[in-house]
């Protein structure tokens, strides 16, 4: 059997990317680690037994190019109505809360955010499937 780790994403900025994920998802820095050329900076919290790896590469000077084949990273949240209007508050500018339903039944309560790399991040209701 295999287990999940961790994500990784490179961004641009380290500073500004763990204050974004701190701020709006609760990750702390669980290790990081600087070589030469790039920073590995892994983030978890109590909650999750997964790790966001964030990659900084020292000589990256322009924002990454996400291409067609990355999706989002998905976290789940006890009160979406709650964290929706939070991150409005901060200023991270969610998009309105989606309803998906199949045949009258909810299936899931979201919505997305970016994060400050443009990377899509989907915030769930705990619900069913998602917790």
């Amino acid at each position: 059997m295999a287990k999940l780790i961790h994500v990784m994403i490179r961004v641009l900025e380290e500073e500004r990317s763990v204050n974004f994920y701190k701020d709006a998802f609760g990750l702390e820095i669980a290790e990081r680690m600087d070589f030469e050329t790039f920073t590995l900076v892994y983030l978890r919290n109590d909650e999750n037994d997964i790790e966001l790896e964030l990659t900084v590469n020292k000589d990256q000077t322009e924002p990454y190019q996400h291409g067609e084949a990355y999706g989002h990273v998905a976290f789940c949240v006890d009160d979406l109505d709650a964290e929706h209007a939070r991150f409005e508050k901060q200023g991270y500018e969610p998009r309105k809360i989606v309803a998906f339903e199949d045949d009258g039944k909810l299936l899931a309560r979201f919505f997305f955010v970016k994060d400050p790399d443009g990377y899509s991040i989907e915030v769930l209701q705990s619900h069913g499937r998602y917790r």
